[in-house]
């Protein structure tokens, strides 16, 4: 019987701000494909796990592996050209240049001047609102219009791993259900994802498996159908 590699892997990572640790033997692993979905109340660790996968925290100890090759002493950009992308929470858009600036200006360097036409088709495709915004500044944007922004600047070229932190959060319902809808249209391209969250409901829906992070230490992981009991006493809900 043939062991699958996993596509991206944590091994026993501790990882700490100063004096104050905030992971503690963390390991997790992801198949090619699938859907992880990282889950845990606030200040459980779940922002340093999706900042350690994608080299924005160096771990004090263990390992991370893309493909079965180690990748923690890269720096973020290096980690990024390998196709590990981190869509964080907030906005990161530049918040002075239209919809269409802010795409441009990424497609360009991703893919050439050639490129970039290419690109804008791609990311109305994904979120059509931003078709009907393309002229509207960045910044007068509504904060869910602007996490689409955000996100469309990495989907066009769908990543090999793509860290989805808390992209729930602060955004009204409807606004959620168009950005795990992108998702989805993502996750058929072949990308795998590491979704982080606080909130379970659309994490749950479209994860394959769930690990629930409690004080920097994994206290559950297992398939996304079995988990609705313990969210229950363990998570808040959304």
């Amino acid at each position: 019987m043939t062991i699958q590699t996993p596509l991206f892997e944590l091994r026993n990572v501790e990882a700490s701000y100063g004096p104050f640790r905030a992971l503690f033997g963390v390991s997790l692993a992801i198949n090619e494909g699938k859907v992880l979905a990282l889950l845990g109340a606030n200040g459980s660790g779940k922002t340093t796990v999706a900042r350690v996968c994608t080299g924005l925290v160096s771990p004090t100890s263990g390992e991370v592996l893309l493909g079965g090759v180690r990748v923690d002493g890269l720096k973020p950009f290096q980690i990024a050209r390998l196709g590990v992308v981190h869509a964080p929470e907030g906005r990161s858009v530049f918040a002075s240049l239209s919809v269409e600036e802010n795409l441009v200006l990424t497609f360009r360097r991703e893919f050439g001047r050639s490129g970039v036409q290419r690109g804008l088709d791609r990311a109305f495709e994904l979120f059509p609102r931003l078709g009907e915004r393309r002229r509207q500044i960045a910044g007068t944007l509504s904060g869910g219009e602007q996490r689409m922004l955000s996100l469309a600047r990495v989907l066009v070229h769908p990543p090999k791993l793509l860290v989805a932190d808390e992209l729930s959060l602060g955004l009204a319902p409807i606004v959620v259900d168009e950005v795990y809808r992108t998702l989805e249209t993502v996750r058929a391209t072949g990308t795998t994802l590491l979704i982080v969250e606080q909130y379970v409901g659309h994490a749950l829906g479209i994860a394959d498996e769930v690990a629930v992070l409690s004080k920097g230490v994994i206290a559950y992981r297992g398939p996304a159908g079995d988990v609705d009991d313990l969210a229950e006493w363990l998570l808040p809900h959304g």
